[in-house]
């Protein structure tokens, strides 16, 4: 009598079984993992904008204007990225006389799911072409006092919140369920926080 050492048809389809289930219980612990790591580098982004920001002023006496020299509208003025990062960057030197670099940016390709600035355009992303996005694709929204009231106000989805800083920066987070309005709120990523 001859006996085989290998698997049957049915012992082989029950390890594979017990495979998937495994994997499906690991996925929701991986993509935790990865959104906490998102969420890390957007809190390192808006820290990072707001202390260049507050550099830029203590250096300068005054808020950073627009990469083209002009001033950023009006008190409260929630500002894209892309129109004063050359100035925070020292790139553009119609604000930045001195050519001083505030912040650093990566250079970062639309979609790839890393935060920096974005060189090309993708369907992907909501930001344009010299936005400053977060990990999600989402540019960073960027609010500064610029009537020097030491408050700011952020609209969260209609809901306005007032925050008593000079410059406050924010991510989404990746949320893009508008139903719960506090729920949104707590999802965000804040330099104020």
């Amino acid at each position: 009598m001859k006996s085989s050492r290998g698997f049957t048809l049915i012992e082989l389809l029950i390890v594979i079984a017990i495979i998937g289930i495994l994997m499906a219980l690991l996925f929701p612990a991986v993509q935790g993992a990865i959104d906490a790591a998102r969420r890390a580098q957007a809190k390192n982004d808006v820290t990072q904008i707001a202390t260049a920001v507050n550099a830029y002023v203590t250096e300068y006496g005054r808020m950073p204007p627009n990469a083209d020299g002009t001033t950023v509208a009006g008190p409260g003025a929630v500002v894209s990225t892309s129109t004063f990062l050359g100035t925070l960057m020292g790139t553009a030197t119609n604000g930045n006389t001195r050519g001083l670099v505030f912040l650093e940016v990566n250079s970062v390709r639309a979609g790839s799911h890393k935060s920096g600035m974005l060189t090309n355009s993708d369907a992907s992303v909501s930001g344009s072409i010299g936005d400053f996005v977060d990990p999600w694709g989402a540019p960073y929204i960027v609010t500064l006092d610029s009537g020097y009231s030491n408050s700011v106000t952020i609209t969260y989805n209609g809901v306005s919140t007032p925050v008593r800083k000079t410059v406050a920066v924010c991510s989404k987070g990746g949320w893009t369920d508008q139903s719960n309005t506090n729920k949104t709120q707590r999802r965000w990523v804040n330099s104020w926080e």
